[in-house]
């Protein structure tokens, strides 16, 4: 059921609270503006729905809506760049679809995410159609990564396809869940090369699928059968082994690489070691890996350590720590969630064998939190860099800066109000995903989103959700962002080394 404002598929009459529409002025009074780049004390002034002035002092007619942002943050609202909304996956469809996904993400102070589209039977094309209608029912602004799970001629034209026609300027490759996702290195290589030649960022979940097999199956006969049993079968060892070699293989082909869900010292710092050889490598951690550590997925209890499976695993004490400091230092350049809810029912698949829990978990709608607590509460980074790991650099990296991820002239107003001084406890019985468990449940949060704008309306506020379903638009990203300035260049020095 859903608790808020559904409005029905395609309707655009509002069934509780007073939606505006995007034609809607806004005035944001007194709040400090807060973008990547610089912080300043200004009103923003918001008219069919991008932001139309921002100033001291703006003076307004009556007909606009003013909020009163004093002693608050207004900053771009946040851009997920990793979820799987409505997504089959292990005999399973994640319990979050399009609509309650993004209510919760809205909640949460993020404006926009990136959803991978799972191709169908290898079809990028029907995997793309399929996505079109599950995204029917979006309240916010989303855009799509594919993901590429077999190699011919007929995938490397519909990546073309993709990329010239669909507005998807990024394709992930999974070098685990053998048998069912997963690519070998001689697949990979030619994808690269055709990530390259089309300008899409190559993006990978690296972890050695041959090796984790093996390590399944080993822990399996050893009569480990308990949640624990799937982070004992893929230890850190392999992340790191296969960031390393995807990276390697990015080197061979000098195209930049992306790897998703760095969730063990190992990986960053492969990743770590690559930036500083001048390696385009971007590094993206997530909001389970950075503030949890493996003690949930050790409990007794079924139900609560099955919440906590998903691939790479959430890592022992000290991976969480190291990975804030590489956010912190630059190394890692971006804060995804990977929300990809199953309920406890779901979980309850692999009671009898960790290899069949469907594996994920939520963040969605913590995520904006969780990073401002643990990051800026703590002084590790600043508002401005906040703003850079939550939102601006996904819209840089993905080519929709500065439509995306800055409060600008010209921009999409899509804008969050946060209070520093509020808090409060996350919990499975308030938070909007429609899953019965929470991975951070009962944690104690300080920094509150308060207002959310997502394109010019305001869709949360006062605890309450206001959305329409078919109001999120779809975002077309175009190739060739800044990761791919200066790869000819290198390309023709190669060149000129080997005749010489």
């Amino acid at each position: 059921a859903d608790q808020f404002c559904d409005a029905g598929i395609g309707n655009t009459e509002p069934a509780c609270g007073s939606v505006s529409t995007s034609g809607s002025k806004i005035l944001i009074k007194g709040g400090t503006i807060v973008n990547a780049h610089h912080q300043e004390v200004a009103d923003v002034y918001i008219e069919d729905g991008v932001v139309a002035s921002v100033h001291p002092n703006i003076r307004v007619g009556d007909d606009v809506r003013v909020i009163d942002a004093t002693g608050k943050f207004v900053m771009p609202g946040g851009i997920d760049p990793h979820t799987h909304l409505d997504m089959k996956f292990m005999n399973n469809v994640t319990i979050d679809d399009y609509f309650s996904g993004q209510s919760a993400a809205l909640a949460g102070g993020t404006t926009m995410h990136i959803d991978f589209v799972i191709p169908v039977n290898g079809s990028l094309s029907a995997g793309y159609e399929s996505y079109v209608k599950k995204a029917k029912r979006s309240v916010m602004d989303y855009g799509f990564h594919m993901a590429v799970t077999k190699w011919d001629e007929t995938v490397s034209r519909e990546m073309e396809v993709m990329v010239k026609d669909k507005g998807i300027n990024s394709f992930k490759f999974f070098m685990a869940y053998k048998g069912s996702l997963m690519i070998n290195d001689e697949f990979l290589i030619e994808a690269l090369k055709k990530c390259k030649s089309l300008g899409a960022v190559a993006m990978v979940h690296a972890e050695n699928g041959d090796a984790v097999f093996e390590g399944q199956r080993r822990i399996f006969e050893l009569g480990i059968t308990a949640p624990i049993g799937h982070a004992l079968s893929r230890p850190p060892e392999l992340e790191g082994e296969a960031t390393s070699r995807a990276i390697r293989l990015a080197r061979f082909v000098n195209t930049p690489l992306y790897v998703v869900h760095v969730m063990s010292i190992d990986a960053m710092e492969e990743i770590a070691k690559a930036r500083k050889s001048g390696q385009k490598v971007i590094g993206e951690p997530i909001t389970s890996g950075l503030v949890l550590d493996d003690s949930g997925i050790w409990d007794p209890d079924f139900k609560t350590a099955s919440k906590f499976v998903m691939s790479p695993p959430i890592r022992a004490a000290g991976h969480g720590k190291a990975l804030q400091a590489a956010l912190a230092s630059g190394i890692l350049q971006l804060v995804g969630t990977d929300h990809c809810t199953f309920n406890s029912t779901q979980k309850a698949m692999g009671i009898d064998d960790f290899r069949k829990i469907p594996n994920g978990v939520n963040g969605i709608e913590e995520r904006m939190h969780l990073v401002w607590d643990a990051m800026v509460v703590s002084g590790k980074i600043t508002a401005t860099d906040f703003v850079r790991v939550t939102s601006t650099e996904c819209a840089k990296i993905f080519n929709i800066f500065p439509r995306k991820g800055a409060i600008m002239v010209g921009s999409d107003a899509d804008i969050i109000i946060l209070n520093p001084n509020s808090t409060f406890k996350i919990s499975s019985t308030s938070h909007h995903s429609r899953t019965d468990t929470n991975i951070y449940e009962g944690r104690k949060v300080k920094g509150k989103v308060e207002v959310t704008i997502a394109g010019g309306r305001v869709v949360w506020e006062n605890e309450e959700l206001k959305v329409v379903p078919g109001s999120g638009k779809y975002i077309e990203m175009p190739p060739f962002g800044y990761l791919f300035d200066g790869i000819d260049k290198a390309d023709a020095e190669y060149l000129a080394s080997l005749r010489a």
